[in-house]
């Protein structure tokens, strides 16, 4: 035993690897049980499946079967896996440098793609933050908008709480869960957080109650009450637009999200736009915002940013809300925020080789005929029998599952009814995720129509084997 190991420990096996075969498919089936603890995932029903590598929108596990990627790897992959573009990206970066922090410093590739990022974004947007992931592009957003309050001209130091949408969801860290609204997912966590003011959803039905969704007009009432009760202490309000995604596809009724913007102008609140799941084309435009013309005062970017290749966010905002940072060491106005990998220049490679492909190979152009045969497969599959509710919005959709379909009774939530509709929908080639009994559909941009048609086949028939 080496002299510093504690006694009673045995020391691990060498950090070099075997020059032997790679382990067999059992073997690290095995290894994934015992060692990795996957999220939103329960452990002791967990049941290992190896994704070894992509093609297109199809994944193919360690025994060479094969899956269409419906749910876009966790909704960020774009233009497809192993597109050669993003590989040669990535590739020709890693020969320059993996990583700088942008602490301080920066490098070319991320300045580049802060800059193509500000030239494709709703006008108004001129600056950009790097972090990891859609949660902390979202606790960036909050913090920037608490520190300019308390740092405007002349500061409003009481403008310390936000709006939020019912049946939100903005991630998992603490912030974000504060603005969250899906309790499956946030109640837990109550206690180490802060309490948003809610809206009820204009997308969707009252969990608790049952009510069904209040009107547009009804909506934007409340979002005016709200706003005028409470001058004053009101930093940001946040929402995703058009479509609340991990709620279960809670699509919005047009107009919401432009009423909702002017109330925050009138009110001077600001606005803090969500689209971590909605952004880069899965809407039909390169931002859902952009359908109702809303440049809102913070952009929160993530998942399709580099098109599903690695883990970046952004957080745009304007230069009324930088100036308010701006000044010497001694006044103490910095944005003490940051994370190691913030601005990592191999993301900043995939991001700008990524928004190449979306301008040179016309993708949103694409889209439009891909949209409409999805819709005519989501039609027909609302008549299923224990089909209930359906919403899309671009090339996203969910079905809603239940036990009757007259009286729209849910399913007894312990049956996970849609967990067993996505497993079953494994057995005819494609992966789903589903949002509790919501199977959901957001294949990769690239997905063709005979691709849709296929997809289609199998959530239809996992549904049905599920169900009856």
């Amino acid at each position: 035993m080496p002299p510093s190991s504690p006694a009673g420990l045995q020391p691990r096996a060498p950090l070099g690897r075997s020059p032997e075969a790679p382990p067999a498919a059992d073997l690290l089936r095995s290894w994934d049980r015992e060692h990795v603890w996957h999220a939103f995932t329960q452990m002791q029903e967990y049941e290992p499946l190896l994704i070894e590598r992509g093609e297109g929108s199809w994944l193919v596990d360690t025994d060479g079967r094969r899956y269409l990627d419906g749910s876009a790897s966790m909704w960020c992959n774009v233009h497809g896996h192993r597109h050669p573009r993003l590989d040669a990206a990535l590739a020709a970066q890693a020969g320059k440098v993996a990583h700088t922090t942008n602490l301080g410093l920066s490098n070319p590739t991320t300045v580049e793609f802060a800059r193509r990022l500000v030239e494709v974004s709703p006008p108004g947007l001129e600056k950009v933050f790097f972090s990891g992931d859609g949660s902390s592009a979202i606790e960036t957003a909050l913090k920037m908008a608490f520190q300019y309050w308390t740092q405007a001209e002349p500061p409003q130091p009481d403008r310390t709480r936000f709006v939020a949408i019912g049946e939100a969801y903005h991630g998992d860290t603490l912030g974000a869960i504060g603005v969250g609204g899906v309790d499956r997912f946030t109640a837990m966590f109550a206690p180490l957080t802060f309490e948003a003011i809610r809206v009820p959803s204009p997308g969707g039905p009252c969990p608790a109650t049952g009510n069904p969704a209040p009107s547009l007009a009804e909506s934007l009432a409340t979002v005016e009450r709200i706003l005028t009760e409470h001058a004053g202490t009101l930093a940001a309000l946040i929402m995703e637009p058009l479509v609340q995604a991990a709620a279960g596809i809670y699509v919005h009724p047009r107009g919401f999200l432009r009423g909702v913007a002017d109330l925050c102008r009138r009110h001077d609140v600001l606005l803090i736009l969500d689209e971590v799941a909605v952004g880069f084309g899965r809407t039909g435009t390169m931002f859902a915002c952009e359908q109702e013309n809303v440049s809102p005062d913070f952009l929160c970017l993530a998942k399709g940013l580099t098109a599903g290749y690695l883990p970046m966010a952004a957080t745009l905002t304007t230069e009324r809300v930088w100036n308010a940072f701006l000044g010497t060491h001694t006044d103490r106005r910095t944005f003490f925020h940051g994370h190691t990998y913030g601005g990592n220049p191999l993301a900043a490679a995939v991001g700008l080789a990524s928004l190449d492909v979306f301008h040179d190979e016309r993708v949103l152009e694409s889209l439009p005929p891909k949209i409409e045969r999805l819709r005519g497969h989501v039609e027909r599959m609302s008549r299923l029998d224990h089909v209930g509710g359906v919403r899309q919005c671009g090339l996203l959709a969910g079905f809603d599952l239940v036990a009757d379909k007259a009286t729209a009774a849910a399913y007894p939530w312990q049956e996970k009814r849609g967990m067993r509709a996505c497993l079953a929908s494994r057995k005819h080639g494609a992966l789903l995720r589903p949002l509790g009994d919501v199977v959901v559909i957001m294949p990769p941009l690239s997905i063709t129509l005979d691709e849709i048609d296929l997809l289609a086949a199998a959530t239809e028939t996992g549904i049905r084997d599920a169900t009856e």
